[in-house]
């Protein structure tokens, strides 16, 4: 994923006075590094710097890089190349500021002309490198940015991410080298952001982290206080307390990077109890299953086996039927056989998963996958991904025609003059399907993004909804607020 705030070929729509320190921003991969970069720029506005839509109306450009793969490393180092081209000066940090080649820096190494270098979350070093070739205007007295500080994704979803880091050491991953052991926030911390991003008017809360079924376990579940209670930091707690926030406000939450360890078991009945239609936590877990087979789940270093994962699966969907499953896969490990390759399609035929992506493997520098014996020629690797994907293509058809007459509840993302995309409680936003809408023309309909809609499913395909707006009421942030509902027409 990438967001770009300051960036290419993008100008700036109106130019900051010249007595500004202005600065650009590039943000390149997942959502746990948007929100480092939302993080810094949210610190850049409390100290008075302004933020450019153009490389040319930038004083300085930080890009906040990603380095997990080879394709992510390759756009990371292009989007520095074009921003020392654009301006000149620039400023690194992220995944890729961790990594080197041959005992230097591989940043510095391929781009010299680089002001400075930061690995991930590295907010105060970033920081420190801004004032030393920007310095600050001011120290204001008041704030200048909202409470939960400036969001990079669109207004009515943000991305909560609850800690840092990760204790396993999957062997296909460098992300504990460069983002080091799991560091949880506070439970109160957390839930302080979250409200405070339910108040600037965001609709769904997406948490994320490296492992967050293992919240908490590094403070041994410390005790931290939400509202004036002793609450906790732990998983299942931060659920409830976001789960009554949801329903107060009927928001959605969404949990993402769920390892299936067994107390997540008692999360489902939270997703289950919920009353159709209102704010709640979602029936929705992203678990990063990454194989099946036990000798290449052994190989990967992964703490589950494909039969426990199946009976978690079956468990699940017992206790909430409704229950949304995304998962990703990596094909060709080293090693996999082809019979191990069956093994896990047959996984995925029998598990029935609803979102589900897949890669091939790709070596990593530094991750000690590197050295197992029985590399995949790539075009094999390649081939087992495409296989992959056409057996879950046609999990997904059949399981989103099962949603052909149903009425879904919509986040609207997007509106034109006589349709609208948006996402159903199935879909994270930019990794899974959405939901297209449509009414007929000659109604007058006020939809605008950010508000839940009732869809009527017409038509499905392998990975999005079809279907037309209901005669329903829709709820806006603003009608949150004021406790009230406003009618929208087909």
């Amino acid at each position: 994923m990438k967001t770009t705030t300051a960036t290419r070929r993008s100008p700036a729509r109106t130019a900051p006075p010249a007595a500004i320190p202005t600065v650009g921003f590039v943000s390149l991969g997942c959502p746990k590094a948007l929100v480092d970069s939302e993080r810094i720029v949210t610190q850049l506005r409390a100290e008075g710097y302004a933020m450019s839509g153009s490389y040319e109306g930038a004083d300085l450009v930080i890009v906040n890089t990603c380095g997990f793969i080879d394709s992510a490393v390759q756009e990371s180092l292009d989007a520095i190349g074009e921003a020392l081209d654009g301006n000149g000066k620039v400023i690194v940090t992220g995944c890729l500021g961790a990594k080197s080649d041959g005992g230097e820096n591989l940043v510095a190494k391929v781009h010299p002309k680089v002001l400075a270098v930061t690995g991930p979350h590295a907010l105060e070093e970033v920081m420190a490198h801004v004032h030393q070739y920007l310095p600050k205007p001011h120290d204001p007295f008041t704030d200048l940015v909202p409470p939960a500080g400036i969001k990079l994704t669109p207004r009515h979803y943000a991305y909560l991410k609850i800690s840092e880091g990760c204790n396993h050491r999957c062997s296909f991953c460098i992300i504990p080298s460069m983002r080091g052991d799991l560091v949880s926030r506070p439970i109160g911390e957390v839930m302080r952001e979250a409200e405070n991003l339910v108040k600037q008017g965001v609709r769904e809360l997406l948490v994320v982290s490296q492992d967050t079924s293992a919240y908490g376990v590094d403070v041994k579940y410390k005790l931290d206080f939400v509202n004036g209670r002793a609450v906790k930091t732990r998983m299942n707690e931060l659920v409830r307390e976001l789960g009554a926030l949801a329903a107060a406000n009927d928001i959605w939450v969404r949990l993402h990077y769920v390892y299936p360890y067994p107390h997540v078991d008692d999360v489902i009945p939270l997703m289950a109890q919920a009353s159709a239609g209102g704010g709640r936590v979602l029936p929705y877990l992203d678990v990063p299953f990454q194989h099946a087979h036990p000798e290449v789940l052994k190989r990967m270093k992964r703490p589950a086996s494909g039969e426990k994962n199946i009976e978690r699966v079956r468990a699940w969907r017992g206790i909430c039927p409704d229950i949304t499953l995304r998962s990703t896969f990596i094909a060709g490990f080293p090693g996999e056989t082809e019979a191990q390759f069956d093994y896990l399609l047959d996984f995925l035929r029998e598990a029935q998963l609803d979102r589900v992506g897949c890669f091939a493997y790709s070596p990593v520098q530094g991750a000690s996958a590197n050295q197992l014996d029985g590399a995949l020629p790539e075009d094999v690797r390649e081939d087992r991904r495409a296989r992959f994907m056409q057996v879950q293509a046609d999990i997904s058809r059949a399981r989103l025609q099962r949603k052909l007459g149903t009425t879904q509840r919509v986040l609207i993302d997007a509106v034109s003059e006589s349709a609208a995309i948006g996402r159903s409680e199935a879909d994270a936003p930019e990794i899974d399907g959405v939901v297209h809408v449509r009414w007929d023309r000659r109604r007058k309909v006020v939809i605008a993004p950010g508000d839940f809609v009732d869809v009527r499913i017409e038509a499905s395909d392998e990975h999005d909804l079809h279907g037309r707006l209901l005669i329903a009421q829709r709820l806006t942030a603003g009608d949150t607020a004021r406790g009230a509902r406003r009618p929208s027409s087909e």
